[in-house]
């Protein structure tokens, strides 16, 4: 029996609420999470830290488990990736607004397929590719200071530009160095906003699942890194610490490979998105009968373990939030979402590496969808 369609929580806190919030309480502002008005504020961004998995280590997180409860969560937003998921956080937009779709995705002009974090050429210019202004150059407007705090090797990214475009880029390599640099533009600025991005538990968790214990021990830093910074956080300082998306640990053994079915790949020109979240663009010459001829072949053998959709029915069923006329081709004809704890390999792509990941994001699992909100300074009072 097909599982039934994942609701959106569209109606709850959300990934996309933080910064336009942070933001509007430098300005004094009423905002969606309610926070106080403050001269300054930090987002903690630890990609990949899910609420599950945080709740299920907050022995070895007991700084950010004082903070933690089932209320101090938020929905990241489909699909739960991190270059779309960020690019709602800075935009405070929905993917079909901002058009970052998925991990990868087709640019149309040029019929190919790129990723959304490293794959950026001349058809993807990331002041048009990704379309609203973010939440730093809207400081900026304002006057309020905007900083970046993160790994020097994404300072000069397509990736970078699109999403954090009107905030100085200060580079710092450790989880301590960054802390460090954020209290230097605390100390530096009357007025700011400030994110600071952890990607090292992500990748952990990729190359070696959640539960390893290289994953927990990054946890500890990270515990005893924000215990430190927070210590030094003043009365008008607010921070907040959160995550683009969880993680699912999965085994070798629940890939499913596909591609050798001339029947579900008939008419299929490209494979976008990621393993848990797989994204089919057909020919644009298709009949509808042939169309609908691979929708039917992907449901008979998947329907049970995945939910798979038109890009009109998930459209309409509020997946990408509101989609621009723009953005629409950028999204598959045909979405296939893991419903189960497993993920989808193209077969056809010979000693791919990414099937060597443990860790995966990118569907509609509570582990991948709720992150923590965890509040700090005058944001906890």
């Amino acid at each position: 029996m097909p599982p039934m369609l994942p609701a959106t929580r569209e109606g709850e806190p959300s990934l996309k609420d933080v910064l336009p919030s942070c933001l509007a309480a430098v300005q004094g502002e009423k905002n969606r999470l309610g926070l106080p008005a403050v001269s300054k504020t930090v987002v903690i961004l630890v990609d990949g830290l899910g609420a599950s998995a945080l709740r299920q280590r907050t022995g070895h997180a007991r700084f950010l488990a004082s903070r933690f409860s089932k209320k101090a969560t938020l929905v990241s937003g489909f699909p739960t990736t991190t270059a779309t998921a960020l690019a709602s956080l800075t935009t405070g937009a929905s993917p079909g607004e901002h058009g970052l779709v998925g991990y990868s995705a087709l640019v149309p002009a040029s019929n190919r397929v790129a990723n959304q974090l490293t794959g950026w050429a001349s058809d993807m210019q990331p002041a048009v590719w990704q379309r609203r202004s973010t939440m730093f150059e809207r400081a900026g407007e304002f006057g309020i200071h905007a900083a970046v705090i993160g790994p020097r090797r994404y300072e000069s990214s397509g990736f970078t530009e699109a999403v954090l475009r009107g905030a100085r880029y200060v580079p710092a390599d450790s989880i301590a160095e960054r802390f460090d640099a954020a209290r230097s533009v605390l100390d530096a600025h009357a007025r700011s906003l400030s994110y600071v991005y952890v990607p090292e538990l992500d990748m952990t968790a990729h190359a070696e699942g959640w539960q390893s214990d290289r994953w927990t021990h990054l946890l500890e830093e990270l515990d005893s890194a924000v215990q430190s910074f927070v210590r030094t956080v003043r009365t008008d300082e607010g921070v907040l610490l959160t995550a683009d998306h969880g993680v699912l640990d999965v085994p070798q053994t629940s890939q499913v490979l596909f591609g050798d079915d001339p029947s579900q790949m008939a008419g299929v020109t490209h494979v976008a998105g990621e393993p848990r979240c797989v994204q089919l663009h057909l020919d644009a010459g298709l009949t509808d009968d042939a169309r609908r001829a691979v929708l039917d072949a992907w449901r008979r053998t998947e329907g049970d373990r995945a939910w798979v959709l038109t890009r009109d029915e998930a459209i309409d069923a509020g997946w990408f939030g509101l989609v621009d006329d723009d953005v629409r081709p950028r999204i598959g004809d045909i979405i296939v979402a893991a419903a189960k704890n497993i993920v989808y390999y193209d077969a056809r792509k010979i000693n791919d590496p990414a099937r060597r990941m443990v860790g995966q994001h990118g569907s509609w699992s509570s582990d991948e969808l709720v992150v923590p909100l965890l509040r700090f300074g005058a944001f906890a009072r």
